[in-house]
């Protein structure tokens, strides 16, 4: 991999424009087929040694490259890169499908998968060996030619649909601007939001104040902005990007996609798309996945619908709508609880957040992270780490990139650069890892300042990367993160619950200006208001969820988008219905994410993290055994053995729903 001759063999940015990513990974490409071709056309028998595990490390070169590639369309994209993604995108996809629909490969690999009981393989080349077999199957190697020729198709059309989705909720996103031009109408909106609206105002050449959809700004405007006439604008806005009369409407986009899964999971022999996917989770099935989301909606709606009526009495509005939610709710926490996210955030500085975090990482699994200058970024903010262990060995190297920028979209994630894995010499080959939100700005006279809901996305996108870090299996395909989608949801939302620790907010939550500890009655607050409208915010997840299965499971295609998620979601609404709204054509996350039949994976993946955080209570949050036992059972072993498995040697026994439910207030 000469592209990778750098320190660390880190990510070459500076050696590739947005057009030379075309050629070399054409390149790489062609090099992954020879040695696919090595190893179907190898004349000695089969083993798991010569076909399973040299299958694992096919393509490095290739992996390498579109992992730089796609991660910075996702976070320094121009119209250049998108152009080369729809070019690239459909390149990558057939080359999959050559893969799992080579005969000789899979005849090989199958000769491999049926004289399994005579084979002595260790539990990871078992599982290998399993996932490697039904990825072949999963993927058309048992079709006719003419079906696997029309899964071509359809796994082409989608990976370009995916694209253009994405691009076009990028675009509505940053495109949005609500010019305010009397001062009054900034009526409880915090300076630094009010200084950051002029800056935009200004370079875009307005008078007065412009408010975008970038999810910092939108939510502040949500939670303080006095004119409700604003909150009804930005909210009405975001939640109908891409639809209607909008240039980068989506709604055929979803209609096409939903489609193609659909006719591409019957092709497979399954009902529906949700029934293919859940094969593979630890939920297994579209009934245990619908019973579990029912029964879920069925202990918190009374919970919800209390708390609305609640918040309505508290209005005294006329008609309650969707952008008075997150208004009142503060304004009644502030009441309740003398706390509120302005008194916070001076003692939420990012600089101190990330170097607690690091703190957290250090007591729990001895790691020590140094900021380094000696590996390439590809943009001036991104800040870069070398982690080590407690013996100074290398562990990762992390990236770090935290601003909204044009280029970048909304939200926040985790992504590798470079999986960790051992080499066919035997060496541990460490991985790159990097987190990406979308924080406050820092003004002229503040740095950077968290909510405490961006502290804890912060811990959940790191709770991410250690899962990613600390991985130590054999074989690529396992590492980190490549996970079932039902499981990878549990080093980060557990990670989540050291922030309302007062031993964790101790490491680092000091008033940026006098230095002066977070007060201990707040940290009090704090743990008090931790289920604060929880049955609300509870209730909208179940909604995505909900969601999510009815677009992965319809029998027939809808007509209207927004008719069917009205349908859909019927049974969680708590407000009444508003025009327009529709969800879908920017619900990134099963349109052109990962979570498509998985975003029921939140709250599956919240039942396992409650029910382990009782472990670190009661023995201590930094309790150095059962942070041991964890990263032993846990972070470290990948996709290397059954999930549940996993997490029942971690636990003692298998998750209970009863820790979420006591700590949601149930």
């Amino acid at each position: 991999m000469t592209h990778f001759n750098t320190p660390y063999g880190a990510a070459p940015f500076s050696r590739f424009a947005p057009t030379d990513y075309l050629p070399a990974i054409q390149e790489a490409i062609a090099q992954s087929q020879e040695e696919l071709k090595a190893i179907a056309e190898n004349t000695e028998a089969a083993t798991f040694e010569n076909t399973v595990a040299a299958l694992a490390y096919v393509g490095r070169s290739l992996s390498r490259l579109s992992a730089m590639f796609f991660n910075l369309n996702s976070a320094e994209t121009n119209t250049t890169l998108q152009a080369e993604a729809q070019r690239i995108s459909p390149l990558l996809t057939e080359h999959q499908n050559d893969i799992f629909l080579n005969e000789k490969l899979f005849a090989r690999v199958k000769q491999v998968y049926t004289a399994q009981v005579h084979l002595s393989l260790l539990p990871e080349q078992q599982t290998l060996l399993e996932k490697t077999y039904k990825a072949f199957v999963r993927n058309g190697a048992n079709l006719t030619e003419v079906e696997k020729e029309h899964l071509r198709t359809i796994d082409k059309e989608l990976s370009t649909l995916k694209l253009k989705f994405s691009e076009n909720v990028l675009a509505e996103t940053k495109a949005y601007r609500y010019l305010v031009n009397d001062p009054a109408r900034l009526s409880g909106l915090p300076e630094s939001e009010i200084a950051a609206a002029k800056k935009v105002a200004t370079q875009q050449g307005e008078e007065g104040w412009a408010f975008t959809l970038d999810f910092p700004v939108y939510t502040a405007v949500m939670k303080y902005a006095d004119d409700r006439q604003m909150r009804e604008a930005l909210f009405t806005a975001y939640h109908s990007r891409c639809v209607g009369a909008s240039a980068h409407n989506n709604e055929d986009n979803v209609l096409q996609i939903v489609r193609l899964r659909k006719e591409r999971a019957q092709l497979l022999g399954y009902d529906s798309y949700a029934a293919m996917v859940l094969e593979e989770r630890m939920a297994e099935s579209t009934d245990k996945v619908m019973t579990f989301l029912n029964d879920l909606l069925e202990k918190v709606l009374p919970k919800a619908q209390k708390e609305l009526k609640t918040l309505q009495d508290f209005a005294q509005l006329p008609e309650f709508r969707q952008w008075d939610f997150a208004y009142y709710a503060e304004k009644l926490k502030q009441q309740q609880y003398q706390i509120d996210d302005q008194l916070l955030k001076p003692y939420l500085s990012l600089d101190q957040a990330v170097q607690g975090m690091f703190a957290v990482a250090q007591k729990l699994y001895g790691l020590h992270f140094t900021a380094i200058d000696t590996v390439e970024k590809y943009h001036t903010e991104v800040q870069t780490y070398e982690v080590t262990d407690v013996s100074g060995t290398y562990v990762a190297l992390l990236y770090t990139d935290f601003f909204p920028r044009a280029g970048k979209r909304n939200g926040a994630w985790m992504t590798s650069y470079k999986e960790q894995y051992h080499t066919l010499e035997g060496k541990d080959s460490r991985p790159h890892i990097s987190i990406v939100c979308n924080f406050s700005r820092p003004t002229d006279t503040a740095p950077s300042l968290l909510t405490f809901s961006e502290l804890t996305t912060l811990f959940h996108e790191f709770g991410h990367a250690l899962h990613g870090m600390l991985s130590r299996v054999t074989y690529p395909n396992l590492s980190g993160t490549n996970v079932a989608r039902d499981f990878v949801e549990l080093p980060s939302q557990l990670m989540e619950n050291w922030c309302y620790e007062e031993e964790t907010l101790r490491l680092f939550a000091n008033h940026y200006q006098t230095g002066d500890p977070l007060p201990i009655e707040w940290v009090q607050r704090i743990q008090e208001a931790s289920t604060f409208m929880e049955g609300i915010l509870f209730v909208r997840q179940l909604n995505f969820g909900f969601l999510d299965m009815a677009w992965h499971t319809l029998q027939e295609l809808p007509n209207s988008v927004s008719d069917f998620e009205r349908e859909a979601t019927q049974r969680t609404q708590l407000y009444p219905p508003i025009s327009p709204f529709c969800f879908s054509t920017s619900f990134s996350h099963i349109f052109s994410g990962g979570y498509a039949a998985g975003y029921y994976s939140y709250k599956w993946s919240e039942v396992l993290d409650a029910d382990a955080f009782v472990v670190f209570k009661e023995a201590g949050i930094f309790n150095p055994e059962v942070a041991a036992r964890f990263c032993q059972e846990i972070l470290s072993k990948g996709s290397s053995e059954k999930e549940s498995l996993l997490y029942e040697r971690f636990r003692g026994q298998a998750p209970s729903v009863t820790a979420l439910l006591n700590r949601v207030g149930i």
